[in-house]
């Protein structure tokens, strides 16, 4: 059986203590100073991975993070086009051209992604990577000019910051296609994930930082999985490994992790407003698979919410997961092995996004909160 090679791109954040160390008799660390210096978000260079999403061949990632308030854009760039699955789930999504990604449509390709904060605002981003790939003749051939097919998804951070009123705009995608690579990841805060926050089960008051995550498998065949997240969940992340909080709601001192699932027993859940929330992420392979095969893996990927949110996919919640394959690993594959490897890859790139966020004023991190002695 093909075995996994992980290297170290699935490892612990190396700032971050052991998952679910922070799960009781936790305190903060950071003086209030410090948080207040982490408000205008940029990732810190450790918090990046030797490849993540970027370990499938023809895929590039770009951030832009707005300096004026946290948000921001993500963009996965697939120039030579890939084909791509979606399935979108709990009450509240906000999305663009997904209806497009049904099997039985015309259009098999797309050539990039755009996840964005903003609310329904951060869709604009999206035009501005089609403006991007149009500039360099990349998009859908018509017969009179080639159409860039840009699905996107959004995440609500309007209550973060001063000024809901700063949101990305088509300039945003713009900059973050600008600035995508191949190389390294950046994690934490960046892009979509700038204003992202997790665990307000407990009221906006007791909740923590999210923000962007990724990760990635190859088996010694040469399949490659890899998963990107933008997490802005309602629910607490949990290690799958542990069973143990990373970060979440807090209790109502702030200084321990409540862990939502005992509130939940406890009937003590505040159920939030909808559409105030969202998790938003990409799978990728190098497998060659159909429109329909892509859209199974899109669905097989949110079991990885379901194992490492709790709770997953609520009315709050507007969750939805793009599926990308690029076709260069030739040889046949087990559509439930790229599906299985895809909800792994994604539980780990979510609680690596809880490990990598920084805090700012008012949400910490999981970093800023460690086991008394």
């Amino acid at each position: 059986m093909a075995t996994p090679d992980r290297r170290s791109i699935n490892q612990p954040h190396p700032r971050t203590s052991p998952a679910g160390g922070a799960q009781t008799g936790c305190r903060l660390l950071v003086a209030t100073a410090a948080l207040a210096g982490a408000l205008m978000t940029h990732s810190d260079p450790a918090a990046q991975v030797p490849a993540g999403l970027t370990a499938v061949a023809g895929i590039k990632v770009g951030h832009h993070t707005l300096a004026e308030r946290p948000t921001g854009c993500t963009v996965i760039l697939v120039e030579a086009g890939a084909v791509a699955g979606v399935d979108v789930r709990g009450g509240a999504p906000g999305t663009r051209e997904t209806d497009l990604l049904h099997p039985t449509k015309t259009v098999q390709e797309v050539h990039a992604v755009v996840l964005a904060g903003g609310s329904a605002f951060g869709l604009d981003a999206a035009s501005g990577v089609m403006q991007y790939l149009a500039e360099r003749d990349i998009g859908y051939d018509t017969r009179v000019a080639r159409v860039p097919i840009v699905p996107a998804a959004i995440l609500f951070d309007l209550g973060i910051g001063d000024d809901p009123t700063i949101r990305p705009t088509a300039d945003c995608g713009v900059r973050a296609a600008e600035q995508a690579t191949t190389g390294p990841v950046a994690e934490g805060n960046v892009g979509a994930g700038a204003g992202a926050t997790i665990g307000k089960t407990g009221g906006p008051g007791r909740a923590m930082k999210g923000g962007i995550g990724t990760s990635a498998v190859t088996l010694s065949s040469g399949l490659v999985v890899a998963a990107l997240v933008a997490v802005n969940a309602v629910g607490d992340i949990i290690d799958p490994a542990t069973g143990q909080v990373v970060a979440g709601v807090r209790t109502e001192d702030g200084r321990s992790l409540a862990d939502a699932r005992t509130l939940l027993r406890a009937d003590a859940i505040d159920p939030g407003r909808p559409g105030e929330n969202t998790t938003i992420g990409v799978v990728a392979t190098n497998a060659r698979l159909t429109q329909a095969q892509a859209t199974v893996i899109a669905q097989m990927a949110h079991d990885g919410f379901a194992r490492a949110i709790a709770p997953a996919h609520t009315p709050s919640d507007g969750d939805a997961i793009f599926a990308l394959a690029t076709g260069e690993h030739v040889a046949p594959v087990s559509l439930s092995t790229v599906g299985a490897l895809a909800a792994e890859v994604m539980a780990e790139a979510i609680v690596r996004a809880a490990r990598a966020a920084t805090g700012i004023p008012g949400y910490p991190a999981a970093r800023d909160l460690r086991a008394d002695p």
